[in-house]
C-alpha cells in the first residue's frame, strides 16, 4: 500500500482508505465489521474514515472498538461534524457549541485522545465561518484535532474557509468530495481552488454507490444484499445512485468490464485505479460489507493505467458523465 501526502501538509495517508458509511452499525454485524477493519490493516491501509452521523453514531463506536489495541501513531483516524446527532437545537451544524460537543463525543466513541482529520461534513450557511474556524482553531490548539478538512464544499466556500484558516493558523488540508468515473463535478472548480490552497482530495464513492461494481444489470432485479436492496442502504442509494440505474449507463458499465478484463483488473479495481490516477487525489475511500471486498479492492493500489486506457474509458462514458460544478454538495 502506497502512502501519499495529504495536500501540501506533512501528513501521509494510505492511498486507499476504509470508510464505514452505512456498513458499521447498520448493514453488517460487529464481527464482520471487525474482520473488515483487520483485512484493511493486513493490506496496509492506515487511514480510516467515519462520521458521527453514520448509523446514528454507532459507526464511530464500532470503528473505535475494532481499532482498540492498534498502535495509535500508526493510523490516521478521521471523522466529521455537522449533521444532526440528537433532537436539541444545538445538536447540528457548525456552531461553536455543536463542534465542541460533537468532537468530545466522537473522541469518546472512537476511544482516542485525538482526531487526525476533523471534517466539516457540509457547509453551514447559518453560522459565520469565523465562529466555525475559531472552534476548529481551539481544538487544534488543545491537541484534540491535528488537521481540519471540509466535505462537499464548493470552490468559493473552500477559498473563503482557507483564508480564515490561514489567518487563524488552522491546518486546513483536506477536501472530501464524491468523485468517480461518472461523477466528476470537482474537476473544473473545486480541484483548482484546493490546489491553490494546498488542500488534497480524499474522495468518497469511487464506485459511484456500487454502480461501477458491475453488480447492477439492465432489466434485472436488484441483487440481494446490495446497498440498494437493504433497509440501511436503500434511501441513500435512491438519492445518490438512482440516477445511474438507466439502461444506457448500465450498458456502458458492462463495456467497462471488458476494459478491466483487458488490463487484468476487476471492474471495481479499475474504477478505484481510475480515481487514483488524478494527481490531486490523496486517497480513495472504499466501503466493505465483507473482508473479501477489502482484499480485492486494495489491489487497485499502485496500479497505473495507460493513457490509451483512460481515453477508452472516456469514450465509453461519453455523454453520461456528470460534470456540473453546481451539483457539489
Amino acid at each position: 500500500m502506497n502512502g501519499r501526502k495529504l495536500g501540501a501538509s506533512g501528513l501521509t495517508v494510505s492511498e486507499i482508505a476504509l470508510g464505514n458509511w452505512i456498513t458499521h452499525g447498520a448493514q453488517v454485524d460487529n464481527e464482520t465489521a471487525n474482520a473488515c477493519v483487520q483485512a484493511a490493516l493486513d493490506a496496509g491501509i492506515t487511514t480510516f474514515d467515519t462520521a458521527d452521523v453514520y448509523s446514528e453514531t454507532r459507526a464511530e463506536t464500532v470503528l473505535g472498538q475494532a481499532l482498540k489495541g492498534i498502535r495509535r501513531e500508526g493510523i490516521e483516524l478521521c471523522t466529521k461534524v455537522y449533521h444532526p446527532t440528537g433532537t436539541g437545537h444545538n445538536d447540528r451544524g457548525l456552531s461553536r457549541k455543536h463542534i465542541m460537543d460533537a468532537c468530545h463525543a466522537s473522541l469518546n466513541r472512537l476511544q482516542t485522545d485525538y482526531i487526525d482529520v476533523y471534517y466539516a461534513h457540509r457547509f453551514d450557511p447559518t453560522v459565520s465561518l469565523e465562529e466555525t474556524f475559531l472552534a476548529f482553531s481551539d481544538l487544534v490548539r488543545q491537541g484534540k484535532v491535528l488537521y481540519v478538512g471540509v466535505s462537499e464544499w464548493t470552490a468559493d466556500q473552500i477559498t473563503r474557509g482557507a483564508a480564515l484558516a490561514q489567518e487563524l493558523r488552522v491546518p486546513l488540508v483536506s477536501s472530501q468530495p464524491q468523485y468517480s468515473m461518472l461523477w466528476r463535478v470537482i474537476e473544473d472548480e473545486v480541484i483548482p481552488a484546493c490546489q491553490r490552497e494546498g488542500i488534497g482530495q480524499v474522495v468518497w464513492s469511487p464506485l459511484a454507490q456500487g454502480i461501477l461494481s458491475g453488480k447492477y444489470v439492465p432489466d434485472k432485479p436488484l441483487p440481494q444484499g446490495s446497498r440498494a436492496s437493504t433497509s440501511a442502504g436503500a434511501p441513500f442509494f435512491e438519492r445518490l445512485a438512482g440516477q445511474w440505474l438507466r439502461t444506457d449507463v448500465l450498458l456502458a458499465v458492462s463495456k467497462l468490464s471488458s476494459v478491466a478484463l483487458e488490463v487484468g483488473l476487476t471492474l471495481p479495481q479499475l474504477a478505484i485505479a481510475w480515481v487514483l490516477q488524478n494527481p490531486h487525489v490523496s486517497a480513495a475511500i472504499i466501503g466493505a460489507s465483507k473482508p473479501e471486498q477489502v482484499q480485492e479492492n486494495v489491489k487497485a493500489a499502485g496500479v497505473r493505467l495507460e493513457l490509451e486506457v483512460m481515453k477508452q474509458i472516456d469514450t465509453i462514458l461519453d455523454g453520461l458523465v456528470e460534470r456540473d460544478p453546481a451539483k457539489t454538495g
